[in-house]
């Protein structure tokens, strides 16, 4: 608690975005939870962190904090620091951004589908005109 120590005054106001949940990217792909928590651990008690380990999710990961205060702490000092030659990515985690994502991706593999099958009866018109 020690520089923290007079971040909690009554008239501090956080961003809508301060969440107590963070998405960590650029992460190194060989590290560990345990070299997380030491690092994350630094700005707070962590409640949890979840690390990426599907291809995807590789090199990604979810922190969890108890304290909102320390989230934004961790942050601030976090964002850009350099972990094993990589300079980590330290965003609030936003669920309805997240989703945003997700149904995007959905709409593409839908509209890629579709224009796959207007290309297989445009070529399927051609062959039959050609055969006539």
């Amino acid at each position: 608690m020690s520089e923290f120590g007079t971040r909690k005054s009554s008239n501090s106001r956080l961003p809508p975005e301060v969440n107590r949940i963070l998405y960590v990217r650029n992460l190194p792909f060989k590290i560990t939870p345990e070299e997380l928590y030491a690092i994350f651990g630094k700005y707070g008690a962590v409640f949890q962190i979840r690390l990426g380990d599907k291809k995807d999710t590789r090199g990604t990961a979810f922190v969890v904090y108890e304290d909102i205060y320390d989230a934004k702490a961790a942050v601030d000092h976090l964002s850009g620091f350099n972990v094993g030659g990589r300079y980590l990515v330290v965003l609030y985690y936003q669920p309805a951004k997240f989703q945003r994502r997700i149904e995007a991706e959905e709409q593409q593999k839908e509209l890629d589908e579709l224009r796959r099958q207007v290309k297989a009866k445009k070529a399927a018109l051609t062959a039959k005109e050609v055969a006539d």
